[in-house]
């Protein structure tokens, strides 16, 4: 059973920001957290429940896993240096 994605007005707004190399690089791996949200590499998030950051080249894709609804929140999508600020 396959999660439902959904994005956050906030990484709406970063993802479009990203030059279309990184949205084309990017896609892929947003698209495959519906078959799997937690794929190798997943990193748990510290101080929040449910809080998950995956790794593509420098850049991090927040999201939020909620099993019980089969649900993944993406809240932000940026370069490494900006994501934890």
């Amino acid at each position: 059973m396959a999660y439902s994605i959904s994005l956050a007005p906030a990484a709406v707004r970063q993802f479009r920001k990203l030059p279309s190399l990184i949205q084309h690089r990017l896609k892929p791996h947003i698209d495959s957290l519906s078959a799997d949200p937690r794929p190798p590499g997943t990193k748990k998030m510290e101080g929040e429940a449910h809080l998950y950051r995956v790794r593509v080249g420098d850049y991090r894709i927040v999201y939020y896993i909620w099993d019980d609804e089969r649900e993944v929140l993406l809240v932000k999508i940026a370069h490494r240096r900006e994501i934890y600020r």
